[in-house]
This record gives C-alpha cells, sequence and structure tokens, in this order.
C-alpha cells in the first residue's frame, strides 16, 4: 500500500513531460467513427483525426425527431414518480447538477477503492461524496441515432430535455449531420434548464476542466449541427465544404452574443484560443484560433463593463463575489489540464471553481442554476491510463463536497450523474485490498501470466508477445504513466452504452430513483425549482 501510495504521488512530476509531449489533449473525439464511417484496413493517426465520424450513416426513427415526442415521455416519467406518496413539499431554490463526463458506474467504483487505497486501507469500502446522497438512480443514455452516443447528443438529453442525433448540440433529430442552415432555423432549437432558469429571475452559471466550448457545457446554450464548430475556423475545418461560417454561428460566438450564454453570470474553464483571433497570443502563449479577427473576449466585456476576467488561480480566489457581477475565468488555451500535471500555482481545481461559482451565484435572492462539470474524467478513460481519470473523479467529489458544505439542503438540489460510460472493466476475482492499479495477485491467464484488475474493451495496448501471447506486466504496471491492457486494438479507448448513475440529494431529490430517460433529468430538475413550461411542483399547491 505504501509502494502504491508513492507511485502516485510521484506520478505528477515524474510523467508531466512525457505526457505533454505525446498527449493531444483535443482529438479524443474522431467524427468519422462517431459518424460510422468504416476506417477498415487504415490506421488511426491520433494526429489526423477527422472528428465528422461520429455523425454519418446512422438512423434515426421519424417520431424522435419531434420535440415533442422526449418532452411527453419526460412528463410521464414525471407522472409516474409524482403519482406515487410525496413525503418532500420542498421547492429547490437552487438547483447545482454535476457532471464526471465519461464516469461509467465501473469508473465510479475504481475510484473509491482508489481513494480508501490512498489512506492505506483495502479500499473497497470507502465513498465518493456523491455516494452518500439519499436517492440513487439509472440513466439510459443512447442518443436518436446512437446506441453508444458522444457528449453533445447527451448534453443535449440531460440539459434541454430532449434527445437528438449524435455530434448535435441543443436541436431536435430533425437537424441532420453538418445541416447548419437546419441548426440555425429556430424552429429546430431546443432550450435549456439554463435558459428557463434565466426566464424565472435566476442566476446562471457553467464550470468545466474541459473548455466553455466543449460539448457538455455546450449544452446549457448551444445550437449546433456539429459539436466541434467551436470557433469560425472550424467551421471551415469540419464542415466539408457544407458550411459558411458567415452564416452558420459559431458555439463560442453563441456563447458570448446569444441567449442564454451572454446573460451567463459564471463562467469558468477553458479554451481561451476560441474566443481570440489568429493575430492575439493569449495569455498562455499561444495564438487565438479564430480566423474572423475577431476578439470575443473584449466584446464580452463591452457588453458587461460590471463583470471581469480570470486567466490563473490567485486571480480566481481573489474575486470579490458580492461585488462583481459577472466573471468569465479561462485558465488554459484549450483543455485544463489532469489535475495530477496542473501548476497548483497557476491553475485553480474544480473545487476551487465550484466554490467561486456557487459565491457569486449565491448573491440572487432568487436562487440559480449552475452546471459543473469534471470534464477529464473521460479523457483518463479515452487514454486508457485509469490513475488519471480515477483523481478526475476524486476531484469532482471534492467540489459536490464543497458544494454540499456551502448550501442549505433545504433549499438546493444537488444532481450528480454522467454523460456516457466508458468500457473499463473490474474483473478477475482479486482479494480485498488489491492494489486497483495493479495486477490481479488472485488469477492468471490459461498460460498462468497474471492481468490487471482494471482493463478496457478499446484501447492502445495489448501487450502481446509475437506470438500473439500476453506478455508479462509485473514491471511495466509500475510505470506511473502506464496505459492500461485493451481487448480490441485502437487509437484511443471509446464509449460505451452502459446506463449511468444519478445521485441527489436535497428538494424533491427522491424524484431521481429507478431508471430514466436520460432526457428526463432537467425536466426532474426543473418540476423541483418551478421553472420552464412543464409540470412543476408549485402546479400542485
Amino acid at each position: 500500500m505504501t509502494k502504491l501510495y508513492v507511485i502516485l504521488v510521484l506520478l505528477g512530476t515524474l510523467v508531466a513531460p512525457s505526457w505533454s509531449a505525446s498527449l493531444d489533449m483535443i482529438n479524443v473525439h474522431n467524427q468519422d467513427q462517431l459518424l460510422g464511417r468504416s476506417n477498415s484496413g487504415k490506421t488511426r493517426d491520433m494526429s489526423a483525426f477527422d472528428p465528422n465520424a461520429l455523425g454519418r450513416n446512422k438512423y434515426t426513427p421519424p417520431e424522435e425527431k419531434n420535440a415533442q415526442f422526449w418532452y411527453d415521455l419526460a412528463h410521464s416519467e414525471i407522472e409516474k414518480r409524482v403519482n406515487l406518496p410525496q413525503a418532500d413539499k420542498r421547492k429547490a431554490k437552487n438547483v447545482i447538477m454535476f457532471l464526471g463526463d465519461g464516469m461509467s458506474l465501473t469508473t465510479v467504483a475504481a475510484a473509491r477503492i482508489l481513494k480508501g487505497q490512498l489512506k492505506g486501507n483495502t479500499g473497497e469500502e470507502d465513498s465518493l461524496s456523491f455516494e452518500q446522497f439519499p436517492h440513487t438512480g439509472l440513466s439510459r443514455t443512447y442518443c436518436s441515432n446512437a446506441q453508444v452516443p458522444d457528449s453533445a447528443c447527451t448534453a443535449t438529453a440531460y440539459l434541454c430535455g430532449v434527445k437528438t442525433n449524435i455530434v448535435a448540440l441543443g436541436v431536435t433529430a430533425a437537424v441532420t449531420f453538418n445541416n447548419c442552415s437546419a441548426s440555425e432555423d429556430p424552429a429546430n432549437h431546443v432550450s435549456s434548464i439554463a435558459a428557463w432558469a434565466q426566464a424565472a429571475g435566476k442566476s446562471t452559471g457553467i464550470v468545466t476542466t474541459t473548455t466553455l466550448t466543449h460539448a457538455s457545457p455546450s449544452g446549457a446554450y448551444a445550437h449546433s449541427t456539429n459539436r466541434f464548430f467551436q470557433c469560425d475556423t472550424d467551421i471551415v475545418t469540419y464542415g466539408e465544404g457544407q458550411n459558411d461560417p458567415a452564416t452558420c454561428t459559431d458555439i463560442a460566438t453563441q456563447l458570448i452574443t446569444q441567449e442564454p450564454g451572454k446573460n451567463f453570470d459564471v463562467m469558468l474553464g477553458g479554451g481561451m484560443g476560441k474566443f481570440l483571433p489568429k493575430s492575439i497570443v493569449d495569455k498562455f502563449g499561444n495564438a487565438g484560433e479564430r480566423s474572423d479577427g475577431v476578439n470575443l473576449l473584449s466584446k464580452w466585456q463591452s457588453l458587461h463593463p460590471d463583470g471581469a476576467l480570470a486567466y490563473n488561480r490567485n486571480q480566481l480566489l481573489s474575486v470579490n463575489a458580492t461585488r462583481l457581477k459577472k466573471l468569465i475565468g479561462l485558465f488554459n488555451s484549450g483543455l485544463m489540464d489532469f489535475h495530477k500535471l496542473a501548476d497548483p500555482v497557476q491553475k485553480p481545481t474544480l473545487e476551487e471553481m465550484t466554490q467561486k461559482a456557487i459565491e457569486m451565484l449565491s448573491t440572487n435572492d432568487n436562487g440559480y442554476f449552475v452546471f459543473i462539470e469534471g470534464g477529464l474524467v473521460d479523457y483518463g478513460n479515452h487514454y486508457n491510463v485509469p490513475q488519471m481519470g480515477l483523481d478526475e473523479v476524486h476531484e469532482l467529489s471534492k467540489a459536490v463536497q464543497k458544494a454540499v458544505d456551502m448550501t442549505d439542503p433545504e433549499e438546493t438540489l444537488i444532481v450528480v450523474t454522467s454523460d456516457h460510460a466508458h468500457p473499463l472493466s473490474i474483473s478477475g476475482y482479486p482479494g480485498r485490498g488489491t492494489d486497483i492499479l495493479g495486477l490481479n495477485q488472485h488469477d492468471t491467464d490459461v498460460n498462468g501470466i497474471k492481468y490487471a484488475t482494471l482493463n478496457y474493451a478499446v484501447g492502445m495496448q495489448q501487450y502481446l508477445d509475437e506470438n500473439g501471447q500476453r506478455v508479462d506486466l509485473t514491471e511495466q504496471i509500475k510505470d506511473p504513466g502506464f496505459v492500461f491492457p485493451s481487448y480490441i486494438k485502437g487509437a484511443l479507448g471509446v464509449h460505451s452504452g452502459d446506463d449511468v448513475g444519478i445521485f441527489a440529494t436535497g428538494p424533491q431529490s427522491h424524484l431521481f430513483s429507478g431508471m430514466m430517460q436520460q432526457s428526463t433529468i432537467p425536466h426532474l430538475m426543473a418540476y423541483a425549482a418551478c421553472i420552464g413550461d412543464g409540470p412543476t411542483l408549485c402546479d400542485r399547491d
């Protein structure tokens, strides 16, 4: 156990140079792959992914192209729950939604075990903060045309209450892939719980360890045929000649200039490059990504003279939440760094961002809605490095505990869930206390070779010899940067179609039990807070 602890403590310092050199924290979602394009007979190059692979050659049931189909389904699931005896009459003044991107139930279990082992215990008996919530349920994550989803169609489900096609954001499934004219049509737009909260006079915000224009937070404000249209340059890159930035509004522009994004009180995360022109070098020494010459951060400041920009941890922590009205915090050119590799002096933690967001939003007597994402759990799983992904779950758990500590359980509903799973397995009958990041000491394969307790279905390393037999990993697995084994060779790990967990506490949290469509989640939060156009608790008074 001591050996494991030492390895984990040294991880950040030992592997930071090699990780930063070898991992492109952008290209983990291959559009060709997600869209269903065949790539047989070709070696996938991580540096040359075509993200458009996500959206092609996939069937959408006709009835699911209409948003009302999902509204009706959500309303029936709400009705089923509220017709049961209702002991909880409390209305939620505030709603906090936490998302662990790619946080499968096996990822939760492995993170729990690792947390306990880092304390010197066997580990299995430990708990993450949100596992102690009184109510739990399961979410079905498929999208309108995808058995296994991405983070865009899922964001549309859990933030807008409607399932849509893979890669799409904030639009119905009537919008086909890369059809920007259809996604610009308001008739195809679906609004988010952030918009519903604003209409009720509540403050709103988004917090993420990815970028402010990444798929998950974008579900709170964007309407796009393609999640990869994060700035105007991306529309040219991924638009395949079908879309013109002059008539297709990129996601960063939507955030700064359109409702509900332009009304957000707090926005914290990475991704500065999407807001700046190529002619400007950002605060981190990298050129902006925009081709239109527009400085969206200057535009935001002109729209919000009472707002401020923060670029590092000290600036964020120095913000006076009672005096400042609006805040953007951008802490990297692109994605934020894995917590284990981040500069603790310059980069705020998810817990710190959560605290500042709640401090600012709490000044509104009408309450607030905030979306908070631990987005790099997903990247740890994509790279088959659970030592990174599980640490990101621990950071999410700390942020959730901070929210619990800062809020009144009588008036604040807190919901923790995931968008999709990853095919991470914990297998082989290992004994209690077996190093969750090590080899199973209680079993071997048919050739007598021990195997890792954690394995992925698809990934980069199968660890086979010239005869196709598994090799002994006793020494390799001790490397802090070890890439865990997988069965199928791929350029990266992939998502899986498992159901994911929902954990809830606070007013009406009992409604988040049982099995539900992912698209029901925002309708239940809206029910509890008496916002939006659907059924609400206040209707029953």
